[in-house]
């Protein structure tokens, strides 16, 4: 397998379970176990996979951003990365919504904080505890 196909499957992996946050949100199935554990664990085997593969076999460090970029040359160093994204925006999507459903905030409010979150990460979030803000005052 390429990095390429491996970056595609992890996205495919993602994108289901963004898919299911989005139009299944009151399944318990959905946040309790798929998107809270399996596709994040999924996420993490594979980025521990990948992180203990290329460990030392990439130039670059994480004390500059020249390092950094440098690490990131190495397209399964790369990808070990994006695997990090995925797992870790998954979690913030999972909890937007299971925090949004203990506080009776409607769910389409938190569907385009979940598209901004699968996205972009931390604008997805900065959304949410904005609607989350407005909504818990009233």
């Amino acid at each position: 397998m390429t990095a390429e196909s491996a970056f595609s499957l992890l996205n495919t992996i993602a994108l289901a379970g963004w898919i299911l946050l989005a139009v299944l949100p009151g399944r318990r199935w959905v946040t309790d176990i798929v998107t809270s554990v399996a596709i994040p664990a999924l996420l993490a085997m594979v980025y521990v996979a990948l992180i203990v593969s290329t460990f030392g076999r990439a130039e670059g460090s994480f004390s500059s951003l020249a390092g950094v970029s440098s690490l990131f040359r190495e397209p399964w160093v790369l990808l070990a990365g994006w695997a990090h994204y995925l797992a870790f925006d998954m979690l913030i999507g999972n909890w937007e919504v299971r925090d949004s459903r203990a506080r009776g905030i409607p769910h389409l409010l938190v569907v385009p904080c979940l598209v901004l979150t699968f996205l972009f990460g931390p604008a997805g979030w900065l959304l949410y505890t904005g609607v989350r803000t407005l909504r818990t005052k009233n």
